[in-house]
């Protein structure tokens, strides 16, 4: 079974905002932290449902799977805020979740 290139790329994004997340003070990281790790891991179960959906269900997935995108961007632009990591850390998963939007948008086009 091939995994999709957009789900490879958000398995990356989570592995590295975990390794991020260690570094968190105590009162963020179980909140905000915590919080962004769902979002990229309901973002991950989207693109997965889409991947196996009929093609009539795939649409729906998608769409939330960019809703959950947008989340994530936001949540890491309060870390960037408040200085909570290192910032280019940030900018580069922020790039990383920009791209996996542009992909499953196109993925999301291709449908109609």
């Amino acid at each position: 079974m091939d995994t999709l290139p957009v789900i490879t790329k958000t398995y990356e994004v989570y592995k590295n905002l975990l390794e991020l997340n260690c570094h968190l003070e105590k009162c963020y990281r179980y909140g905000l932290g915590s919080s962004l790790e769902n979002s990229l891991l309901s973002l991950l179960q989207e693109l997965i449902m889409a991947k196996n959906a009929p093609k009539a269900l795939k649409a729906g997935y998608l769409i939330r799977a960019c809703s959950q995108q947008e989340i994530a961007i936001l949540k890491l632009r309060v870390y960037l805020e408040l200085e909570l990591a290192n910032q280019t850390k940030i900018f580069q998963l922020q790039s990383l979740l920009i791209e996996i939007g542009k992909m499953a948008g196109g993925w999301l086009k291709s449908l109609s």
